[in-house]
């Protein structure tokens, strides 16, 4: 059979090639031919391996990065409530002092 030759690069649009010749190949009787080699399929993602060890230590680390997470945002709620509270008590203060030097008048 005459199998065409498929170009690997596609020429530029400026330059024109020939046409190159395709040979005819001598065809070769089926039993000289080796049988092609079966290729095992690769998998396309490693199996992992569920232990009960892995499975506690998975439980734990999830429980550790919640705890951290929560300890970290209960931290910046108590900041936020502290700052609130400060900037009220220096609201209530001045407040207070304005109001007493408008009375000494």
């Amino acid at each position: 059979m005459l199998r065409p030759k498929i170009p690997t690069m596609p020429t530029p649009t400026g330059h024109h090639a020939p046409p190159a010749a395709v040979e005819p190949t001598a065809i070769v009787p089926a039993a000289q031919t080796p049988p092609p080699a079966p290729v095992a399929p690769t998998p396309s993602r490693p199996t992992i391996q569920l232990t009960p060890g892995t499975a506690l230590a998975l439980v734990g680390g999830g429980t550790a990065v919640v705890l951290v997470v929560g300890a970290v945002l209960v931290s910046m709620l108590l900041a936020v409530a502290i700052t609130g509270v400060s900037v009220a008590v220096v609201a209530v203060v001045l407040r207070s002092l304005l109001a007493s030097e408008t009375k000494r008048r």
